[in-house]
């Protein structure tokens, strides 16, 4: 049968050079099944709900702020170390039009942990309705995708192995999902120490987290307790800031700028 070939478009050669590099980490999951009934019931007694996936990041960036592993990274570069950062770097999963075809691209919010759920939706909102070319994560990527093969790879693998570029550039945990159209990932890929995400929430707030991490990094034990811990913080102090019980979550000991 004769088709037709296509050519690779500037999206599709950033998801392809994404893989190249995720697949050479050996990755391992670890799940839990989270009762989030308190955050559930802050969140449904808001006149203007914030989406979960702000509230998750949240969570996650407090977790990752007391649990140093998760902000650890392996890198080769002088030689194979890992690089530990002072505060988290987000990368945010978005689904954009371009040209006429659904892309994948990757934002960036340094420090979530320092900011308060309000200022995270905002950001969110930006890189997920501002013209493509004025989010500069986006513009920065689609520019580099115009480079020859070679070059983009060898940009990826000094970014992925020098310890502070790497957070700057490429974040230090990633954040993807599809639970709002009723699914989810059981396998995602990124070259970040980890990315977590959670399935669809059902009325009692009854919902499967998952972290994948690099096993390099941290043992599966650690993962299982930062769950447990996660857990807590979703039902603790995120429910509590969305209840306006506090209007910022206070973060001892982070440092701004920590990419």
């Amino acid at each position: 049968m004769r088709g037709r070939a296509l050519k690779l478009s500037g999206p599709r050669r950033l998801v392809g050079d994404l893989m190249r590099f995720s697949i050479r980490v050996p990755r391992v999951t670890v799940q839990r099944q989270m009762n989030l009934g308190p955050l559930l019931k802050a969140r449904m007694a808001q006149q203007s709900r914030p989406s979960w996936t702000v509230l998750f990041l949240k969570g996650y960036a407090l977790l990752s702020l007391e649990t140093p592993e998760l902000r650890q990274a392996y890198v080769k570069l002088p030689r194979p170390q890992l690089y530990e950062y002072p505060g988290s770097v987000a990368s945010v999963a978005h689904e954009r039009e371009l040209d006429g075809e659904r892309a994948v691209l990757l934002s960036l919010i340094k420090n979530p942990e320092r900011r308060p759920i309000a200022e995270l939706a905002a950001l969110i909102e930006a890189a997920r309705t501002r013209p493509v070319m004025e989010v500069k994560e986006f513009r920065r990527a689609l520019k580099i995708a115009r480079l020859p093969a070679p070059i983009r790879w060898l940009l990826m693998w000094l970014g992925l192995n020098l310890g502070r570029p790497r957070g700057r550039h490429f974040g230090t945990f990633q954040l993807s999902v599809y639970s709002g159209l009723g699914a989810e990932s059981l396998n995602p890929l990124t070259p970040l120490t980890t990315i977590f995400n959670y399935g669809p929430i059902d009325d009692q707030g009854t919902v499967t987290v998952r972290i994948h991490y690099d096993h390099r990094v941290m043992d599966g034990a650690n993962v299982a307790r930062a769950l447990e811990r996660f857990e807590r913080i979703l039902n603790g102090e995120i429910a509590a800031e969305v209840s306006g019980q506090t209007e910022t979550v206070a973060v001892a000991g982070a440092v701004p700028g920590a990419a």
